[in-house]
Parts: C-alpha cells; sequence; structure tokens
C-alpha cells in the first residue's frame, strides 16, 4: 500500500503550513499529548518501580528471605528438639540456592519503662549466625551485636521504641512476657535487659516492634514449647525466592514448611501493582485523547483536501493510495508524538531527584521533608520492558486513530468533488 509517491504527499501535508489555524492548533495539540501521556507514563511507572524496589529492599533489611518453621501437627506431637533443628540446618544450607542459614526464636511481650508500655516481639538470634542471613550488623549500633553474647541479658530494638520509651544504649529496659504454666493459668514473666544498640531500617513494622536479643537468653525465658522457632535462611538471589523455596521444600522431612518474603509481605507488592495498573490505566487516557485530537485534525485535513485529492485520483491514484498518504501524514505525528514522549519520560525518569531537587529550590517546598517521611529522595528505575509497553501501546493507539479519517479520504468521489469547485 505504501508507496514513495504517498509518503511523499503525506510527509509534504505534514510539513505544509496550513492556512486554517484551527487545523495546525489540534495537530500540535495532538503531537504536544501523545507525547505528554507518553512521558507521564514512563515517569511514573518508574517512580513506582524504585518505590517498590525501596520498600522491598527495606523489608529485606532485617527479614530473611525465607523461614522454616515446624508444621502445627509436628508442634502439636512435640516441639523438635536443638539436635533436630541443627540437622535441618545442614540440609537447608546444603541446598542450592541458599546462602546462609541462622537459628532464631520468638515470642510476643510488652516493653515497660513507667509509665509506657509497648507490644513488641522479642526474637532471638545467634549473633555469629545472624549476619548471613540479614543487614542487622549494618544497621545497629557499632558493636552492638557481638555484644549479644549469651548470658549478658543485652538487647537491640528498633529506633522508634526507643524514641516511645525515652532508651538510650546503656539504658535498663524491662520486658513482660506471657507464659502459660503447667496447669494452664497464663503465667507472666518479668525480665531486665540492657540496651545494647538501637536500629533503624526506615520501616515502621521493623522499628516499632522488633527488639533483639541473644537466642540462649531468650530461650531460657520461656520453655520450647512457648517459643515460635525455626531457621531464617537467606537466597543468593531473593527475587528468585519462590523458585528456590520449591526446591527447598522437596528437601525438607514431613513437618516443616517454608515461607518465604513474597508469602510473608504479598499483601504490599498485590497493593503496588494493583496500584500501578489502575495508574497506567489512567494516565494512558491521556494518550487516548491525544489520539482522538489526531481523529479530529485529519478530518478536518480531508474535508479540506477534498480537492487534492480529487485531482490525484484523476491523475491515476487508487483509492488504496489516497488511504497511504492520510495514514503516513497521521502515523507521522502521533508515531512522532510517541518517540519525542519516550525520549522525554526516560531523560526525566534517569535524572528525576535533579528535578526535583530544582521544583523544591524554586517553590520553596520539600516533596519529602525528613520529619515526616523515611524516605528523602523520589527512588526511580526504569523498566524497559515497561517503556516497551507503553510505547507500543501508544504506537497502537495512535496507528488506530488514523484509520478513519484515511478511509474517509479514500472514498471521495473525484467527480463529486470537483462538482462544486
Amino acid at each position: 500500500m505504501f508507496h514513495p509517491l504517498s509518503m511523499f504527499v503525506g510527509w509534504r501535508y505534514v510539513r505544509a503550513r496550513s492556512h486554517k489555524f484551527f487545523v495546525s492548533f489540534i495537530t500540535w495539540t495532538s503531537l504536544a499529548g501523545v507525547c505528554v501521556g507518553v512521558a507521564a507514563l514512563i515517569v511514573i511507572l518508574s517512580v513506582m518501580n524504585g518505590f517498590e524496589g525501596d520498600l522491598r529492599h527495606r523489608l529485606l533489611a532485617l527479614d530473611a528471605d525465607a523461614r522454616v518453621v515446624a508444621s502445627r501437627s509436628a508442634e502439636s506431637a512435640g516441639p523438635p528438639s536443638p539436635a533436630a533443628w541443627a540437622r535441618l540446618a545442614r540440609t537447608v544450607r546444603a541446598t542450592p540456592g541458599v546462602s546462609g542459614v541462622a537459628p532464631f526464636v520468638q515470642s510476643q511481650a510488652l516493653a515497660v519503662r513507667s509509665p509506657e508500655m509497648l507490644p513488641i516481639l522479642l526474637r532471638g538470634i545467634d549473633p555469629a549466625a545472624e549476619p548471613a542471613v540479614t543487614r542487622l550488623g549494618k544497621v545497629s549500633t557499632a558493636g552492638a551485636l557481638g555484644a549479644l553474647q549469651p548470658g549478658s541479658d543485652r538487647v537491640i530494638l528498633g529506633e522508634v521504641i526507643a524514641e516511645a520509651l525515652g532508651l538510650e544504649p546503656g539504658d535498663r529496659l524491662t520486658l513482660l512476657i506471657p507464659g502459660v504454666s503447667a496447669g494452664g493459668l497464663p503465667t507472666p514473666q518479668l525480665h531486665r535487659f540492657t540496651v545494647a544498640g538501637v536500629f533503624s531500617v526506615g520501616l515502621a513494622d521493623s522499628d516499632a516492634t522488633l527488639v533483639y536479643g541473644n537466642i540462649a537468653d531468650v530461650r531460657a525465658l520461656l520453655p520450647a514449647g512457648g517459643l515460635d522457632q525455626g531457621l531464617r535462611v537467606r537466597y543468593r538471589d531473593a527475587l528468585a525466592a519462590p523458585a528456590i523455596s520449591a526446591r527447598l521444600r522437596a528437601r525438607l522431612p514431613s513437618g516443616f514448611q517454608v515461607i518465604d518474603w513474597t508469602e510473608d509481605n504479598a499483601a504490599y507488592f498485590h497493593a503496588i501493582r494493583i496500584e500501578k495498573t489502575m495508574m497506567s490505566l489512567i494516565l494512558l487516557l491521556i494518550v487516548a485523547v491525544a489520539a482522538f485530537n489526531i481523529v479530529a485534525m485529519l478530518v478536518m485535513v480531508v474535508t479540506d483536501k477534498r480537492t487534492d485529492i480529487a485531482i490525484l485520483r484523476t491523475f491515476g491514484a487508487s483509492p488504496g493510495r489516497v488511504l497511504a498518504i492520510f495514514l503516513t501524514q497521521g502515523l507521522t505525528i502521533g508515531w512522532l508524538g510517541v518517540g519525542l514522549g519516550v525520549g522525554l519520560g526516560l531523560a526525566l525518569a534517569y535524572h528525576v531527584n535533579t528535578v526535583a531537587s530544582f521544583l523544591e529550590r524554586t517553590f520553596g517546598f520539600q516533596i519529602f521533608n525528613p520529619s515526616v517521611y523515611y524516605i528523602t529522595r523520589i527512588p526511580s528505575v526504569v523498566n524497559w520492558s515497561d517503556v516497551a509497553v507503553i510505547g507500543g501501546a501508544a504506537l497502537l493507539l495512535t496507528a488506530a486513530a488514523t484509520v478513519y479519517p484515511a478511509a474517509r479520504a479514500a472514498r471521495v468521489a473525484p467527480a463529486e468533488a470537483l462538482r462544486y469547485e
């Protein structure tokens, strides 16, 4: 269908300065609309990808990639012995894709410092093995992790807990730990610990709830049946957690289960995926509106060029060639807008913090106030598959917008068009 003559005439119509201002205005508005819509989509999705990656980084800062725990049926028959956990740890460590294993125990508790009380999660860890599965050693006060020696009764706690209770390293903290006696009666225990350090990962679920102690000290507070216990596992590739977890489940004996970070935090990432999808559909409407402008512009051009079309037809141009002329004009405008939009979007996505800093200095405001938000910069990660999908969808929309006006031009009857000229 496309022929050098069709493309020549189509591009000539694009470059020509029409004497009709309104047609020219709609042409440039359509091109700008496509450009802005595509750029906005790329920037918004890149920023949301950045927030998703930042959230994943914060979630995995103190949580291992996976946990191996005893199933309820196994717990009802009696908790596994330390020797059984040690054998299980060797099996887990030998699984392909696993880079580290560390034991843990944990229990719900209340942090008490008159007159305040906070619900917390007391987690017992092995200070020597913990750096192999989490980043606790990097986010805690220097040397604090090494201070969690057996019998030291020292703890490391989240920054929000420390601020709420007014605690600093060296202060004493009382923990009320629930328990049940042999007769089934509640027997809470009070135990005093020394604060060895404070950590902050910028996530309320960790900073406001977690308190770390030595695994031997925490285990001594309650019988094994009163504690949640298991193994924390680090994978070589956290994004491959579902596949490695499936491989690990096949190697474990019955009575144990593997729970990886994608299951623990499924609600977070499901919400982000829904938000990204809805945001994409909403912003794609900008491109759709611009595509409708292309339809209106081409319809007016076809009406304005009826005489030209009739002359071309009398010189032997087929309806298909006339169709190709106006398809060339519409696709040139639409696809030029898509190309400019992709370029503008990538430039903004890669320099979003530079643009944000400029806007903050110019208008005198802060996008993320450090006293309010954990994050102080806008994360942006360009996903080239997103760029390809956005560009492809915009190209299809603008191409579809040219079909009806071009078909209408191809149906112009030469005799009818020249009759009143």
